[in-house]
């Protein structure tokens, strides 16, 4: 890749996935999926929300096989195909495990130098806050030519629920989410403060907080956008063994 990536560019690449079919999601952390060889195994499911719009048994999902000594289970499930916005079938990445790297990648690459600015170092899960007892997702250090040289404060919440062409988050009520929202208006002004929403779907076109989902975190997160915490919704689409950047997209607040 030479120069800042464009929307399609793959910012991420991984050795291909496996197909299957997904027969259930039990006890959270568990799905067994039925694989092309006809083979059942069992998957481990690294989203624990109720994955709202994305959770389809019968439709077809991409699992990584990484069998080690150290998991229980050598099966992840990483993404799913659900009807997209416009109905054709869309991927969707379901792996909470995943957005923090991502967005880091998509940091890194320089994609969001427009917004942030040059940047010259990345540390990732930083205690800050109240008694220092929240850890930050990305603390970003400004590069010298950076005409703001305040510490960015990055939090990055994985988004899939969906309300036509709008992704919305959190899809349940969220008191973790609630405080990240509290304690990214406590840096400000002296740094500062970025929710960056990663819209794991290519098909949606802006960002809302789920209100209906959690009423209490919309009324944080309008109240921290008005205190000055930058959202930053970045979209990413997925295929078997990479994941494309897509673009920033519009926050709605109405």
């Amino acid at each position: 890749m030479t120069g800042l990536p464009s929307p399609g560019d793959a910012l991420l690449r991984f050795e291909p996935l496996t197909e299957g079919v997904l027969l259930k999601r039990y006890k959270r952390f568990l799905a067994d999926v039925e694989l092309s060889s006809g083979e059942t195994v069992t998957a481990h499911c690294a989203n624990t929300g109720p994955m709202t719009g994305v959770l389809i048994p019968g439709q077809r999902v991409r699992l990584r096989h990484a069998p080690s000594p150290k998991r229980k289970l050598a099966w992840t499930w990483e993404q799913a195909e659900v009807p997209g916005v416009d109905g054709q079938p869309c991927w969707v990445g379901i792996n909470t495990a995943l957005p923090n790297r991502l967005i880091r990648a998509t940091v890194e690459a320089g994609c969001l130098e427009a917004q942030l600015g040059a940047i010259a170092g990345i540390r990732a899960e930083v205690a800050y806050g109240t008694n220092k007892r929240s850890r930050i997702d990305l603390l970003l250090t400004p590069a010298k030519q950076n005409p703001d040289q305040r510490p960015i404060y990055l939090e990055v919440k994985n988004t899939t629920w969906t309300d036509g062409s709008t992704a919305l988050f959190p899809d349940t009520v969220t008191e973790r989410g609630q405080k990240h929202l509290i304690e990214l208006m406590g840096v400000l002004p002296d740094a500062r403060a970025v929710l960056v929403p990663c819209l794991s779907r290519p098909d949606v076109n802006a960002f809302a907080p789920g209100d209906s989902a959690d009423p209490r975190y919309g009324e944080l997160f309008r109240q921290a956008t008005k205190s000055g915490v930058e959202v930053l919704p970045c979209c990413f689409s997925f295929t078997a063994n990479a994941v494309h950047w897509q673009g920033t997209r519009l926050v709605d607040l109405d």
